[in-house]
Formats: C-alpha cells, sequence, structure tokens
C-alpha cells in the first residue's frame, strides 16, 4: 500500500491498524506502524515480523525497531530524510520495553494507540515512565503521545503524554479505531508467544561439539561466525577463555564516541561458543552488540528450519536450542542509557517468558557500568512482563580472571 501524506492522527492510525490486521494474517503479533515526517508525509508503514511461516524469524522484528532501521538504512543509501527529532513513529500499541528504548536512542517521537498493561512503557496508563531513568523519563514525556479516543466505552480515554506534532490537525483517535488495535494485537500474543515454547528442554539438547565439521548445522554456524565451538567453558561459567574473543569483537565495535566498546558472546547450554558480535551504531543508533548477536542466532535457526522437513526442524532444535538454556555475555553491563534499556527489552523479548529454574543467570556481564544496586533498581521498575514474568536479572560473571582479562590492556 502506498499512502501519500496524512495530517490527522486518526489516519494515521488507521493505517497503521491495516498493517497490524496483515500482522494477524501472517501469523506474527497483530502490530503495525508507519513513519512520517514533519509534514505528515508517509516515509513508511509496515508490522510486526517477529514470526513467518510459523517460526520464529526475529524476536527483535516489532515494528518500531524495524521502522528505525529502515530509517537509518535510507540514510546511509544517500536519501535526504529529516532528523529524528522530525520524525513522528505511529503505532498501534504502546511501545515495548525494546522499542521504547530505540526510540529514546534515535531521538524519535510516537504517537501510540491501543495500550499495552504487561509490557508497554506506559503500561500504567499515567505517562509518568517510571520504568525509565530520569533522563529518558523526561525525554519520553516530551515525545510520546497517547492521543484521546472519543466514545464512551472501555476503549476511550483521554489525552496523555506530549501532545501531537503541531501538523496533525485532527489529534484524536475513533473508538472503532481503537478498539481494532486493542483486538489485532490480543487475537495473536497468545499463539504467537506459544511458538517461543516449543523449543526443547535441557535434557533433550544435544551437544553441536560431537556433529561432523561437514554437519549442515556447523557449517551453517561457522559460516556466520568461524569462531564458533572454538571455545568451551563449564555450563552458564564463563571464564578467562572467553576473553580473547570478546576482545576481537569489542575491537570491531562501532561504538558511539562516549561509550565502551561492546561484545556479547552466546554460549549453549554445553558451555560451547556459539557467537560473539560486535555492534553497528555508525550504521544504525540502535545496532548494538545485543541486537546484532540475538538477530543472528535467531535467523540462523530461521534459515536452517525454514523449509525444512521435521525430523530436519527437530535437529536444529535440539542441537541450537532455545537462547534461555543457554548464557548471553557481555563485555560490558549496562548503564541508564537509552541503549541499555533497549538491549534489557531485546533480551526480554527474546526469553519471551520465564527463565527455567536451572538458568537464572542467562544474562551476565563481565565489566560493570553501573553498581548492583542502580541495576536491580532498574530491572525491578520495569513493567510487569520485565520484573515479574521473565524477571529481568542481568549478573556480573564470577570468574575474576575474566574480568581482570578484559579490564587490562589488550
Amino acid at each position: 500500500m502506498v499512502f501519500k501524506k496524512t495530517i490527522d492522527v486518526q489516519a494515521a492510525v488507521a493505517i497503521a491498524a491495516s498493517e497490524a490486521i496483515a500482522a494477524k494474517t501472517q501469523g506474527t503479533f497483530g502490530v503495525g506502524g508507519l513513519m512520517l515526517d514533519q509534514h505528515g508525509t508517509v516515509l513508511k508503514s509496515l508490522h510486526n515480523n517477529v514470526v513467518r511461516h510459523g517460526l520464529v524469524f526475529d524476536p527483535t522484528a516489532h515494528g518500531e525497531r524495524q521502522l528505525i532501521d529502515w530509517y537509518y538504512a535510507e540514510r546511509a543509501r544517500g536519501r535526504v530524510l529529516p532528523p529524528p527529532e522530525d520524525i513522528t513513529i505511529v503505532t498501534t500499541l504502546d511501545p515495548c520495553c525494546m522499542c521504547s528504548g530505540a526510540v529514546l536512542a534515535g531521538g524519535f517521537n510516537v504517537v501510540a494507540a491501543a495500550p499495552d498493561r504487561i509490557a508497554g512503557i506506559n503500561y500504567d496508563q499515567h505517562a509518568r515512565f517510571g520504568a525509565l531513568s530520569s533522563g529518558l523519563r523526561e525525554q519520553a514525556q516530551r515525545s510520546f503521545s497517547y492521543p484521546a479516543v472519543l466514545g464512551s466505552s472501555l476503549y476511550a480515554r483521554a489525552g496523555a503524554g506530549a501532545a501531537p506534532r503541531s501538523f496533525f490537525i485532527g489529534k484524536t483517535i475513533a473508538e472503532a479505531t481503537q478498539a481494532l488495535c486493542a483486538l489485532a494485537f490480543e487475537a495473536t500474543a497468545r499463539e504467537v508467544v506459544a511458538l517461543f515454547g516449543a523449543d526443547c528442554p535441557r535434557a533433550q539438547l544435544r551437544d553441536p561439539a560431537t556433529l561432523a565439521p561437514d554437519h549442515r548445522i556447523v557449517r551453517a554456524l561457522k559460516q556466520l561466525y568461524p569462531d564458533a565451538l572454538a571455545y568451551r567453558c563449564a555450563p552458564h561459567a564463563p571464564d578467562a577463555g572467553l576473553a580473547p574473543f570478546l576482545r576481537q569483537a569489542m575491537a570491531r565495535d562501532e561504538a558511539a564516541e562516549d561509550e565502551p566498546e561492546q561484545a556479547v558472546a552466546l554460549l549453549d547450554a554445553f558451555g560451547n561458543l556459539l557467537l560473539c558480535m560486535s555492534g553497528k551504531r555508525a550504521q544504525s543508533a540502535i545496532r548494538t552488540a545485543f541486537m546484532e548477536i540475538t538477530r543472528a542466532y535467531a535467523q540462523l535457526r530461521y534459515k536452517l528450519m525454514d523449509g525444512a522437513t521435521a525430523d530436519e526442524q527437530e535437529a536444529v532444535r535440539r542441537y541450537l536450542g532455545h537462547p534461555r538454556e543457554g548464557t548471553f555475555v557481555f563485555a560490558c553491563g549496562p548503564d541508564h542509557g537509552a541503549a541499555s534499556f533497549m538491549d534489557l527489552g531485546a533480551w526480554a523479548s527474546t526469553m519471551e517468558g520465564p527463565l527455567p529454574a536451572h538458568n537464572r543467570r542467562q544474562f551476565q556481564y563481565v565489566t560493570p557500568r553501573i553498581t548492583a544496586a542502580e541495576l536491580d533498581a532498574m530491572c525491578a521498575a520495569m513493567p510487569p512482563l520485565y520484573r515479574d514474568v521473565i524477571q529481568v536479572q542481568p549478573v556480573q560473571v564470577n570468574d575474576r580472571a575474566l574480568v581482570v582479562a578484559l579490564s587490562g590492556p589488550p
């Protein structure tokens, strides 16, 4: 669909709702969105793409994240686009923590329709944004808009947050459109979340290090990351042997000038190194090391399973298990910034459910950037899905030799 311009909040949300319907038809989360410039010109519209062909394709493929990466990709190709502060993202659902962090990291504006009382950044619908640090909270209050919904049903509401941008002449949402946005998501959420639970439990996993070097899974893994399976530690207990791989990735990291170099490694349930990646934030403000690695691993599994036989799919699930059974190891821990908040949300979107009781240390970091107490407080303030269901709780690695190895000179 091609839309030239919309200067009415209702019309913009209706376009986003049509994308949400397309998402539902695809079998993914029923959420849609679009990006407008400061004149109301529709630059891009798209929908959630977490699931394709009944398989998890990319846990980070929420509408807002995709739109922001599209924006930076277009600019990299030479297209002249307004700066982020003149761009408005319209979404059918209140942004989750990952997408809120992405919006704030890029400096975009948001118009959100339906509430998300479990995962939305405005889950309490007060537009106070208590889940965010003070600086990010103030930024969100200036840039996140929840327009009034006219009507008398449960879908009606008063406006909250920032006022919609001045180019919008009509600044309210019709009750029926708001209901459509809410119902499209509600009709798909349970089914999509269930797909994340289709993977094998720990007892059924198989060690990929036992596969022949020419096995299709090993070949695909090493094509993505040549050092895959070159390091192994005790399960969930990274040690100093991981340091060279993290350092190598950190040297390639395209971090912002005021941020440390970052890298993230993924270890499987057996302690094998599967991937270790850096960020590409010179290409996009939101392409952090974690966003790169979680997307790469999900798409590796997807490519191996899409169109494969049932037996081939089962082999992929057994040898390349869900990340919740393994360990993500960050070279640097989270801080109070938007990119870190995005990473926390993206990690939760990757887990998409509670961690297994035997692996509460799935999210580990080597070098802290804030105190453990500050990090605990940040996680405790997140919306209910994150703090109560998934229980986001990054912890520092136990191995002091690894901490020392990464803190000293190369």
